[in-house]
């Protein structure tokens, strides 16, 4: 069984947390938050409490760590883990920026440690049904491709309201923002999907007045083919879950096809709908599957038991790094372009 210890319990952590609580092959262990609000999580659980990551790297017999830490810790943390020879589960975005994701990839090829960043979106259901729908050679040659994300951002609705982290906004610890936070999911499907892309234009928005953007518009193109993609992130929407803003559009030369072909049309519905087939499961006495009910938040636990299977089989991780770096170079590259372009207005 591998001994599993968790670093951050915020929003993400505390999911990653419950997924591994859930995983036969997996005994969590510990988990460190430096605030209490957060350690409370984890108080009902038999495991040990840290205030302090490191402590936790420390003093824990660990098979592997799950990161999931501000940008502005994930150099720091991944590099403390690998030399303390750790597998490495780590949240998206890899750093915050291209150098960083350069120099994480180095320590953890140095120290010859696993690591793999946190793309669930990969795992969700619709997007692995079109992978496969282009891939049996339904659609033809892509020509044009459109993603969008549409989110709240840090900025909650005022019937769900969240306290906004303070790095969150600042653009020196979070190295970026709506490109960076969801941008970083819709070039890596993109890139998964077809090859790595280069970046033909680019556009950033501030229409909350903050340092960091809060919406994004990105056009790449493949080189080889000449498939152009579209990608379209914000901040902006006051959308509340299960509802969610989010699609893979895909025109080709014999066909079109779209994530919300298979979504489910109504959140709502499909969760009753899971939650009746997962009470019957239990009553037969069948494994019920965890999330499942969730239908996106269920992509967390799918990728953190990919993760699992690959360490302990010590097999090939199902995210390579170079895939993340390469998704890091395009970011940094938008960024770089706004840059220039703001110096020439």
């Amino acid at each position: 069984m591998l001994r599993v210890g968790v670093a951050g319990l915020g929003r993400m952590g505390k999911l990653h947390f419950l997924n591994a609580l859930h995983n036969k092959d997996v005994d969590v262990v510990a988990v460190a938050d430096a605030r209490r609000s957060n350690q409370k999580a984890a108080e009902k659980y038999d495991v040990k409490i840290y205030g302090d990551y490191k402590k936790l790297i420390e003093s824990e017999d660990l098979d592997a760590i799950i990161l999931s830490l501000p940008n502005f810790l994930k150099k720091e943390s991944v590099v403390y883990a690998a030399e303390k020879d750790l597998a490495i589960f780590v949240d998206k975005p890899l750093a915050r920026n291209f150098d960083e994701a350069k120099e994480i990839v180095k320590i953890a090829r140095m120290q010859n440690v696993p690591l793999m960043v946190g793309v669930n979106y990969r795992y969700f259901d619709s997007v692995q049904k079109v992978r496969n729908f282009v891939n049996a050679g339904k659609v033809g040659d892509i020509v044009i491709a459109t993603s969008e994300l549409i989110m709240d951002g840090p900025f909650s609705h005022p019937f769900v309201p969240r306290p906004i982290p303070e790095w969150w906004l600042d653009k020196e610890k979070a190295g970026g923002g709506a490109l960076l936070d969801l941008g970083y999911h819709l070039i890596d499907l993109f890139n998964w999907m077809f090859g790595n892309m280069e970046t033909e234009f680019s556009a950033l928005g501030y229409r909350s007045g903050l340092s960091i953007e809060d919406s994004a518009i990105v056009v790449l193109r493949l080189p080889k083919t000449d498939t152009r993609c579209t990608i379209n992130v914000g901040w902006f929407s006051k959308m509340i879950f299960p509802n969610f803003n989010f699609r893979i559009n895909l025109h080709g030369t014999v066909g079109y096809v779209s994530t919300d072909h298979f979504a489910p049309k109504n959140l709502y519905f499909y969760a009753a709908k899971e939650g009746i087939v997962n009470l019957f499961r239990k009553i037969s006495g069948r494994k019920i599957h965890y999330l499942s009910y969730t239908y996106y938040y269920a992509s967390f636990a799918e990728i953190l038991n990919q993760f699992f299977e690959a360490i302990k089989n010590d097999v090939k991780l199902p995210v390579s790094l170079e895939e993340q770096v390469a998704v890091m170079k395009t970011i940094e590259s938008v960024y770089k372009q706004n840059e220039v372009s703001n110096c020439l207005e």
